[in-house]
């Protein structure tokens, strides 16, 4: 999921060997279109196919232990895997057909990894490497960034608008944009007065959201500009840790979860000249007459008033868990995903033109058995019967012709980051023509030797 994106590594695996013991999920992340959920636990991973909200199908168990990072592309079968036996090294995979593609190992442990149809990220607490996926070549090194223990960084599943974001310092909120296309700088956003906390870009590449480690204010950036487009208040009375960010495929919405019980969706909409709508309602009534308040009130409080509330919500069984969640179209019609740190994937029913208090259609559990299931218990909205319909994908998405190179370079920038070349597995050979993702029963980008079937050694970095 690319979904994204809070810190969502190990919470901090130490040295090779000294990660904390994995309990419960070790990690759950969507894919770039929501079709499917990675989730990694002690005593391995799992891939499911969430394009129906009754039945949950696993279409791929591994046993690989301690899995901490698990990565899907798209419908693809490549799926990049990382394990605290091992921190400091990515496995790539091609799990149809049992078999290790190539591996990396790098100067410190991974703590996240971000993939699209041109590249894939791999981000260090101090440093960012770029590979392009097609073989995998390491493109670009950024070494010295801000330390960023967390691993957080998003990167665009446009592959036309490649952008990539991450902290540009520990102390404030600033975002430094990245095109990973064109391998230079755009832009520095001074977003939050405190440190980020999560990082999203929507289907498109032309708006990126954040959240500081406050979780109070929710804002959302045009790119590349780095313009403020909207600015969402969370809450007022305490600060959360805000673990997930993910726009719906349309922009239209975007949710926020954390360490709390609720789940917020917040609706992305401009207000006409007159600030006038169609359909007035008793919230909108109730915001212009905060707004016409606020003239009258110093500018720190005249902000807090004029920030947008959430138009959804959705209140979990369980606060203080670790989740990610993501805004999906699965059999028509517009839902809320929550994947829990205690192994249970929650699906919401939203209502898009009135928001309110999301419907919970079902639950199911991720790993073990559905308990309630083995009772004869049925979750509420468990009977919808709608054929299953294939999301659309992201591929369809109208690409918007990414921008020239910018000049700026980033402070300790380094041409191949002290990379020692190693060997490619020989069974494998480098894709020559396009990327093309479309047909899941193709394996873009590497594609297989005719005659090689030969292991070999990964590459050190």
């Amino acid at each position: 999921m690319e979904t994204g994106e809070g810190a969502d590594g190990p919470s901090g695996p130490g040295e090779p060997g000294a990660g904390p013991e994995l309990t419960g999920l070790g990690c759950a992340s969507f894919n770039q279109d929501s079709t499917s959920l990675a989730v990694g636990t002690k005593t391995g991973y799992k891939l499911f196919s969430v394009t129906s909200v009754d039945k949950l199908d696993c279409i791929y168990e591994s046993e690989t232990p301690d899995v901490y990072i698990v990565e899907r592309l798209f419908s693809s079968s490549l799926v990049v895997v990382v394990s605290l036996s091992i921190p400091r090294r990515m496995n790539v995979y091609h799990f149809k057909k049992g078999t290790e593609i190539c591996n990396y190992s790098y100067s410190n442990n991974i703590l996240s990894v971000r993939l699209n149809r041109q590249r894939l990220v791999v981000c260090l607490e101090e440093s960012v490497y770029i590979h392009n996926i097609k073989d995998m070549k390491l493109l670009k090194t950024l070494l010295n960034t801000p330390s960023n223990p967390s691993g957080l960084c998003a990167l665009s599943i446009n592959h036309s608008n490649s952008y990539l974001a991450y902290p540009g310092s520990s102390t404030i909120g600033e975002i430094i944009v990245y095109d990973a296309n064109n391998l230079s700088t755009v832009t520095m956003i001074p977003a939050h007065d405190s440190p980020l906390a999560a990082l999203t870009f929507n289907s498109s590449g032309t708006k990126l959201a954040s959240a500081s480690e406050r979780g109070t204010v929710i804002r959302v950036f045009s790119i590349p500009e780095g313009q403020r487009m909207f600015e969402f208040r969370r809450g007022m009375k305490r600060y959360v840790n805000i673990s997930s960010l993910s726009f719906s495929p349309d922009a239209q919405f975007l949710c926020a979860s954390s360490n709390t019980e609720t789940v917020h969706i917040f609706k992305l909409e401009q207000h006409g000249p007159s600030g006038e709508e169609e359909c007035p309602t008793w919230g909108s009534y109730v915001g212009k007459m905060f707004s016409a308040a606020s003239s009258y009130l110093p500018a720190q409080v005249s902000g807090v008033m004029s920030q947008e509330r959430a138009f959804a919500t959705v209140r979990l069984l369980v606060a203080g868990q670790r989740n990610v969640c993501t805004l999906a179209t699965i059999q028509k019609l517009p839902r809320l995903l929550v994947a829990s740190s205690d192994g249970q994937l929650f699906i919401y029913n939203v209502d898009p033109q009135d928001g309110g208090e999301c419907v919970l259609a079902q639950k199911h559990r991720l790993f073990g058995e559905d308990e309630d299931k083995e009772e004869g218990v049925e979750s509420e909205g468990s009977e919808v019967t709608v054929p299953v319909q294939a999301c659309p994908s992201y591929a369809a998405t109208v690409a918007i012709p990414a921008t020239g190179p910018v000049t700026t370079t980033l402070t300790g920038y380094s041409e191949d980051g002290g990379a020692k070349k190693g060997e490619v597995i020989p069974e494998h050979e480098f894709a020559a023509g396009p990327v093309c993702l479309d047909d899941e029963n193709e394996f873009p980008p590497i594609n297989w030797c005719r005659d090689g079937t030969r292991g070999g050694q990964g590459r050190r970095l």
